[in-house]
């Protein structure tokens, strides 16, 4: 194991990144523990506010990321390039932890648009674990060395793996893009499937193309039926489940506490408005 670790961790000098992975996923985990708890109105935890605004676990992540990424810009030694590491994992943790704040500029953390933060972790989360095993994008890690001494090749590879890329972007398939950034034969797969039927694509390719969209719209149908639902679970198992969407008549459940309560913070279930549209169930 130790003759493993230092074959494919130390030697190729990916201890900082693997030291950046597990610092983001344990603080991801650690932050979204404890504002549960704060939620629930167990343990000692409170949020932070002064001057009666709600101070967000985003603040201090920019600035730790900030703090990280510069410091390993200039560290020197390994030490100093792990404690940058260590740093910046910990800041991107809290940072993408509010991702859903930062994309929608309203305190959605515990509303159906929160779910939106647990995604770009778990996605996150895949991708540096790719590029760890040796994953390189576009498929350049899969030319031999006289390969990539030929410029042609490497052009030849990256463009064609890109266009695949841009493809499966432009069919809606965003997840497939992103994987297939350094799994070429993801991207593949996603570019030669049919198109999601709210995608550009369809809108452009399917329009005289009856036969094809409603193809599209069943196969999309079918998909987000087997796959939503587990989607949703897994996300409220390691994010926490969302307030409840405001009633027809327009009454709004009572807060569950915690994380910002009636004052905004995040277990007030109106800061975004409880819009169940925030899952799109997306293919992966």
């Amino acid at each position: 194991m130790d003759h493993w670790f230092t074959r494919n961790i130390v030697e190729p000098g990916k201890l900082p990144l693997l030291l950046a992975l597990s610092s983001f996923v344990l603080t991801f985990l650690a932050t979204r523990t404890v504002t549960r708890l704060i939620r629930a109105g167990r343990g000692p935890f409170r949020d932070v506010t002064t001057g009666g605004v709600h101070i967000h676990h985003v603040v201090p992540g920019v600035v730790l990321t900030l703090v990280g990424g510069f410091g390993s810009i200039g560290a020197r030694g390994q030490v100093a390039a792990a404690v940058c590491a260590l740093l910046f994992g910990i800041g991107a943790g809290l940072v993408l932890d509010e991702f859903a704040l930062i994309l929608h500029l309203a305190d959605v953390y515990w509303t159906e648009q929160g779910r939106k933060s647990v995604e770009a972790v778990v996605l996150t989360t895949a991708l540096v674990a790719l590029v760890l095993g040796g994953s390189s994008p576009l498929g350049v890690d899969s030319l031999t060395p006289e390969e990539r001494r030929d410029r042609a090749n490497v052009l030849l590879t990256v463009g064609t793996n890109l266009l695949f890329v841009v493809v499966a972007l432009l069919k809606g398939k965003f997840r497939t893009a992103v994987i297939g950034a350094l799994v070429p034969f993801v991207a593949l797969v996603g570019a030669l499937r049919l198109a999601r039927p709210d995608s550009p694509w369809a809108r452009r390719a399917y329009r005289r193309r009856p036969r094809a969209r409603a193809r599209a719209g069943l196969r999309a149908y079918r998909h987000d039926r087997r796959w939503a639902g587990l989607t949703r679970r897994f996300q409220g198992v390691v994010g926490g489940f969302p307030d409840h969407a405001p009633a027809p008549d327009g009454r709004v459940p009572p807060p569950s506490g915690g994380d910002g309560g009636p004052s905004g913070g995040k277990g007030d279930p109106s800061g975004g408005k409880g819009d169940p549209s925030g899952g799109d169930g997306s293919p992966p």
